[in-house]
């Protein structure tokens, strides 16, 4: 089977819910504790052995091109400081290894169509997608989400989309699907449908920010019309997807975080900060006053 070489970044979002913070900066670029949320996705790609990086950028997005880029005068004044420690955070941001690759998508049509704006670098090769609003915690023990995901693919020759169960009040947010029990944590889809109202919602069961595809979804997507929202949506691509070739919906050994949302935010920022081996320790015991 082949291995998964290529993560695709959709970045060229508004970030609307964040403003005014989103007004001069990607919603990318925001921080938990000390590192933006699109570093965390591409970590976790990098963690799965994926070495090719495409992003997906509009306007205003030249702050995660620099991100990723060598900052000559950043690092001589660093080194000149003799600071050693924040040198080596600054240069080792993303491995030599890795290739970033940035694509402009012209206009807002959508996911679907921020997908396919990578087919010329992905071609006919299975990829992963990655939503940085979308912060995945792997449970202890476990590999990145995205590692998961891969070694399933590998494992299984099907697509992969990664889903939890949400309250059905909620079905109206995400891409709801319909499938049946195939082994631990995965289902055989036999649908998706994009922001069902909860009465007409096939299930619970939504779909989370991490996608491993097949590229045959390229051919798709390419002759979809707008869909919900007036965007060409991704999950009537995969629908289409679904009519030819087998899908497993997949409930990752993961915390999802939803840091497209102010409260999914600040739960990350809480989660992560008590992790962090600089702030935990002294975190824990500022927020146990709090509760005093």
């Amino acid at each position: 089977m082949t291995r998964i070489k290529k993560a695709v970044f959709p970045v060229a979002g508004l970030g609307s819910r964040f403003l005014p913070a989103t007004k001069a900066q990607p919603k990318e670029m925001l921080p938990i504790v000390d590192k933006p949320l699109i570093q965390y996705a591409v970590e976790e790609a990098v963690e799965a052995g994926i070495t090719e990086m495409v992003f997906i950028t509009g306007r205003n997005k030249r702050a995660i091109e620099d991100h990723f880029d060598k900052a000559y005068e950043l690092e001589s004044e660093l080194e000149a400081a003799n600071k050693q420690a924040l040198l080596d955070l600054v240069q080792n941001v993303i491995p030599k290894n890795i290739t970033c690759i940035y694509i402009r998508q012209q206009a807002p049509l959508g996911l679907g169509h921020a997908v396919l704006c990578a087919r010329p670098v992905v071609g006919d090769e299975p990829f992963a997608v990655l939503l940085a609003d979308d912060l995945m915690d792997a449970d202890p023990g476990q590999p990145s989400a995205i590692a998961q995901m891969t070694r399933l693919y590998e494992q299984e020759g099907a697509s992969i989309i990664a889903v939890q169960d949400v309250p059905r009040e909620f079905t109206r947010q995400y891409g709801i699907v319909s499938g049946t029990p195939y082994k631990d944590r995965l289902e055989k889809m036999h649908g998706i449908v994009e922001k069902p109202m909860p009465d007409v919602a096939p299930s619970t069961l939504a779909v989370v920010g991490r996608y491993v595809l097949s590229g045959k979804i390229f051919s798709y997507l390419e002759k979809l019309g707008k869909g919900s929202g007036g965007e060409i949506q991704l999950t009537d691509g995969i629908a289409q997807l679904l009519q030819s070739d087998p899908v497993l919906a997949y409930r990752a050994m993961s915390t999802r975080y939803d840091c497209g949302s102010k409260l999914g935010y600040l739960k990350a920022s809480v989660a992560l900060g008590l992790k962090h081996a600089e702030t935990g320790p002294e975190f824990q015991e500022y927020l146990r006053s709090l509760k005093a």
